[in-house]
């Protein structure tokens, strides 16, 4: 794990090498319906990423947002999102992130969400997240009534899933909104309770899974099971405050 640590954030240095630094930048739409933004930037970061990895581990798979996969019988495979939040980038927010995960026979066991603007690398590990080297634990918070709830956006969720984050965020005691993988580093660092998301990726989820369990959080779907391929999502400081948000969820 100390191996594995070392080199997670060297992939850190690395991408940031690529994304610190730069103007805004200009973003295609890779959506044909809708908006979907793509930048050089986000190329950039996922070439140098994917190079530093097949260095190290030629034989493991790699997965990414923008080039695909390659070597998709490995056993090993790393999940690469270059920038999370590309919406923010082209903003110029700071909220953006990088993610990396290292799954094993499809379970995400280590990665990492990279908030390179603030300057804050969370590193999840079995038993542990670190924040720049420190460890950092999720708050506890047990009630919906104290959760301090975020969602990327509330409007992309529709009809039935709408209704029932709705049901959440009345329940909770406030909510923020608009900070996309950043929101799960908050609440591994003990500043969010929960976090309630849809349609995510895996390359959008896999590294939030060690980040949240290794400081302590649950992380499930909104069934409250493990399986994460519908990208329904709910991230919370405790068991209790989990099973209540899925009850909620699932209330009709």
């Amino acid at each position: 794990m100390t191996d594995l640590r070392s080199f997670l954030e060297q992939l850190s240095a690395t991408a940031r090498g690529v994304t610190l630094g730069q103007p805004v930048p200009q973003a295609d739409n890779k959506a044909g319906a809708g908006y979907d933004p793509v930048t050089e930037i986000d190329r950039a970061a996922e070439r140098s990423l994917r190079a530093e990895i097949e260095r190290a581990f030629p034989e493991d798979g790699i997965e990414g947002e923008e080039y695909g996969i390659v070597r998709a019988e490995a056993r090993r495979r790393w999940l690469l999102d270059p920038v999370d939040g590309t919406r923010a980038l082209v903003c110029g927010l700071p909220s953006w992130t990088t993610l990396v995960a290292v799954m094993d026979d499809g379970v995400p066991v280590a990665g990492f969400i990279d908030a390179p603007v603030l300057d804050e690398l969370l590193v999840g590990l079995p038993g542990e997240t670190l924040c720049n080297g420190v460890r950092v634990a999720v708050s506890g918070c047990e009630r919906m009534s104290d959760a301090r709830l975020s969602t990327t956006d509330p409007y992309l969720f529709e009809g039935e899933e709408y209704d029932a984050f709705s049901r959440v965020r009345r329940a909770a005691r406030l909510a923020r909104y608009g900070y996309d993988a950043l929101a799960y580093a908050r609440l591994a660092a003990g500043h969010l309770d929960l976090v309630v998301e849809n349609k995510l990726h895996r390359h959008d989820w896999a590294a939030l899974v060690p980040v949240v369990r290794g400081a302590g959080g649950v992380i499930g779907n909104w069934r409250g099971e493990d399986d994460f391929a519908e990208g329904a999502v709910v991230a919370a400081a405790s068991q209790p405050l989990f099973d209540e948000a899925v009850a909620l969820l699932q209330r009709h």
